[in-house]
């Protein structure tokens, strides 16, 4: 049974996470939206420094099972901060957490060895191309064997934290390749590529609508050599069905982070109204509330169901049961609902709420991308589709 009651454990990381918010991110939001490409290192160390200290106090690996109700806790205080800035946070990712589920143990001990060095570290992944934005399975970048190398050409675009992955750090980035076009996605795997190897290079850095404190790049691999065993998960790799399941912890983990944003602009706007003195009645039969009480308390609503899915898709992840549904179902309702929230606060604050004398209108940039990323919301509801009605990829596109 699903238990909406937070234990001690999650309560006090979730306290540790709110006062990071409040006092390191937050007051930095600003800045690092106007000031795309600059990499927020202060909060970058402070994260490295503290927050590993912080989480070798948390209880032992035996005792965990609310692992990802754990993470979708801290993605939201997170959301709540500021997007881009969470995303700036050095730790493993989804690229760094799909090594540690199905990297070789070789794999697993070069991850580890990463995040003890002495300074901030990152990993990107890199899978989306010019060509196929949504549909993954027909990636291009080539993976050749070559004595007891391969040898990967090809673009990514999109790539997150690549700059402070392959520039900034002696980080890792995950890369997605065929080794056999004409074999469609049974022959996509991926390859762990380390900072500093010969071939790899970012051509371009994103100018973006949102999400500007974090580094989107293009990366061009040209002859790059890595040794054998860096093909991810070894020789028995599950490949693009390994990638596809990743996604099922992805897409919770970003909408969570959504639900951050939602809440910002709702604790906004009613720390304004109440400042106007308007206060909003709950209980008060419709017909009788006015409308900006309305749109509150629809925004509310709307945002507890979102919530909730998060909640429910964290739940089985950490029960270890089946959540492909779920997660999609989440991330495209979170998706939605964080994208009408930030706009309506737009709306409501009027001229105000569209300058830049206040948040709002970054918010609003910023949520966009829950729609976007992990699978955008099309994607996700033509998964949710092929599951409800049982079909297959290749019956429903």
């Amino acid at each position: 049974m699903i238990s909406f009651e937070n234990s001690e454990w999650i309560k006090k990381q979730r306290e540790y996470a709110e006062s990071v918010a409040l006092e390191k991110i937050r007051p930095q939001a600003r800045y690092y939206d106007e000031n795309e490409h600059e990499i927020p290192w202060d909060f970058a160390r402070f994260i490295w420094d503290t927050g590993r200290q912080h989480i070798d106090s948390l209880r032992p690996d035996s005792d965990i099972s609310e692992r990802f109700m754990l993470t979708v806790h801290i993605n939201e205080v997170m959301g709540w901060g500021d997007l881009g800035l969470y995303l700036c946070i050095p730790w493993p990712a989804l690229a760094g957490t799909f090594i540690k589920v199905v990297g070789t143990d070789e794999q697993k001990a070069l991850l580890a060895e990463k995040f003890r060095s002495a300074r901030p570290t990152w990993v990107g992944m890199a899978l989306t191309e010019a060509h196929c934005g949504s549909d993954s399975s027909a990636i291009r970048t080539r993976a050749v064997k070559d004595g007891d190398s391969w040898v990967l050409n090809g673009e990514k675009l999109f790539v997150t934290t690549a700059k402070m992955s392959l520039i900034e750090s002696d980080g890792l980035l995950v890369v997605w390749a065929t080794t056999d076009p004409s074999a469609g996605s049974k022959a996509i795997k991926a390859f762990i590529v380390e900072a500093g190897t010969p071939g790899v290079k970012i051509t371009k850095l994103e100018n973006k609508y949102g999400l500007r404190a974090s580094d989107t790049a293009v990366v061009i691999f040209e002859d790059c050599r890595i040794p054998l065993e860096n093909m991810l998960g070894g020789p028995s790799s599950t490949g693009f069905k390994g990638a596809m399941t990743s996604f099922n912890s992805a897409r919770p983990a970003a909408a969570a982070a959504g639900v951050g944003v939602a809440r910002a602009v709702l604790d906004f706007l009613k720390e304004q109204l109440g400042r106007e003195g308007i206060r909003i009645r709950y209980g008060v039969p419709r017909n009788l509330l006015t409308s900006i009480e309305r749109d509150i308390i629809d925004m509310e609503a709307q945002l507890r169901a979102a919530w909730l899915l998060v909640v429910k898709c964290a739940w089985l992840i950490d029960q270890q049961k089946p959540n492909t549904l779920e997660s999609s179902m989440c991330k495209a309702k979170v998706g939605d609902v964080v994208t009408k929230i930030a706009m309506k606060g737009v709306e409501l604050m009027g001229s105000l709420g569209y300058s830049r004398n206040l948040l709002l209108e970054k918010w609003m940039r910023d949520a966009k991308v829950i729609d976007l990323f992990e699978g955008t919301g099309q994607i996700n509801r033509l998964v949710i589709a092929r599951r409800i009605l049982g079909y297959s990829s290749r019956e429903l596109k």
